[in-house]
């Protein structure tokens, strides 16, 4: 199993000057290896491979001898990293590569000989780093990434191999549906709600303040880099209030249930409405499905995600029956066949709930509410059906 933490360093002086020049010689061996991948292919169809990549640097060290100042490791693992990045391209994982700019966050990457001491890390070519080191894991270390954000903060990211398997999971216990929302950031089946904290909202009075001091600096300035500085410390406190209150939120979730349900937004659809791009953004359900599935791996729990195209809020979960429009101004509404009342979001949550039992079991009579399970005419997802009992059917097609 792998496992990463995440821990504070605090460089001196003279290894801030040392990392800037790694993180410039990084930067640039990663550009100037995208340029030329991207031109190759462009000309003779195929790319450059990680070895063919990793061969330029004898002679890209000779003309350029700065390149040689850091750790060899460091520029060698860059070639690693550019490789997976166009595999997960050409895989449609991910975007085509960037270029990395200097005003960016910044990282460099070491694959070896790395030391763990009371004191903090000891890195090659660069000594001993002062480091706030909390949770370790008892295991070799692999890799360790030592990154600079845009506030000027060090951080180094440490993966540990340790002995075990992750646990095989089991659907023995309670289930639960969630339902994702703006108002409240999260419904769940047996009724419980958790408020949106809406972060970016309490800070943005503030971080408009300081970017309008930023827009009125001078280019190159030392005023400027100050003011830089501020916003980007207004935007990390941001990100880590809402990673804190996602990484909590979470943890809870996961702890109290054994199959969790969630619904598969298309968030990338959903933020081209401009008037709820903003709040859509700030909640980021990506990360927080994110977050729950790991957790419910590294748990042995289940995790399940349903169809976007499921209509969960439109299906009375008593009696199943689909009314055929629901605008997003209706919180509560009555079932017009069976007459029950329904709460918008715990009704979601409640189908979104044995439709995920439902994928599970999928080829079983058994469902969520105990019912037995029927494909419906004219909906492309299977419906559930309650079963008497006293009833012992089977599943009729």
């Amino acid at each position: 199993m792998f496992r990463v933490v995440k821990v504070r360093l605090y460089p001196t002086e003279s290894q801030q000057i040392r990392l800037a020049q790694w993180f410039g010689c990084c930067r640039w061996f990663w550009n100037y290896s995208l340029d030329l991948t991207t031109k190759t292919y462009q000309q003779t169809g195929k790319g450059l491979s990680r070895v063919q990549i990793q061969s330029m640097l004898p002679a890209l060290k000779k003309e350029y001898e700065w390149l040689a100042e850091p750790y060899s490791q460091c520029l060698q693992f860059v070639a690693l990293t550019l490789s997976q990045a166009f595999l997960n391209f050409f895989e449609k994982r991910a975007k085509y590569p960037n270029f990395k700019s200097k005003r960016s966050k910044q990282s460099i990457s070491f694959p070896q000989n790395v030391q763990i001491i009371d004191k903090g890390l000891k890195l090659p070519k660069l000594g001993v780093v002062e480091a706030k080191l909390s949770k370790l894991y008892p295991g070799e270390v692999k890799t360790v990434t030592i990154s600079k954000n845009p506030s000027e903060k060090y951080y180094a990211s440490i993966l540990f191999e340790i002995e075990g398997e992750e646990p095989s999971p089991s659907t023995d216990g309670k289930a639960i549906g969630l339902d994702l929302g703006l108002t409240h950031f999260c419904i769940t089946s047996d009724g419980s709600q958790y408020n949106n904290p809406k972060h970016l909202y309490k800070h943005q009075r503030n971080l408009a303040r300081k970017q309008k001091k930023l827009s009125r600096k001078n280019l190159g300035s030392r005023s400027r880099h100050k003011a830089v500085k501020l916003v980007a410390t207004i935007h990390e406190k941001i990100f880590n209030t809402r990673r804190d209150f996602l990484h909590k939120l979470s943890s809870k979730i996961v702890n109290e249930n054994q199959v969790i349900v969630v619904e598969d937004l298309a968030v990338l659809n959903m933020v081209r409405n401009h008037k709820l791009a903003k709040a859509i953004s700030d909640c980021s359900w990506g990360t927080f499905t994110t977050f729950l599935k790991y957790k419910c791996e590294r748990n042995g729990k289940v995790f399940v995600k349903v169809d976007r195209f499921f209509p969960s809020s439109k299906t009375c979960s008593n009696c199943y029956h689909q009314v055929t429009e629901m605008p997003l101004d209706v919180r509560s509404w009555q079932c017009p066949k069976c007459g029950t009342n329904h709460d918008r979001d715990v009704n979601a949550a409640t189908n979104i709930k044995d439709e995920g039992l439902r994928l599970l079991a999928l080829g079983h009579s058994a469902t969520a509410s105990g019912g037995r399970v029927r494909p419906s005419k004219g909906f492309a997802f299977v419906r559930q059906h309650p079963m008497n009992e006293e009833s012992h059917a089977t599943p009729s097609g």
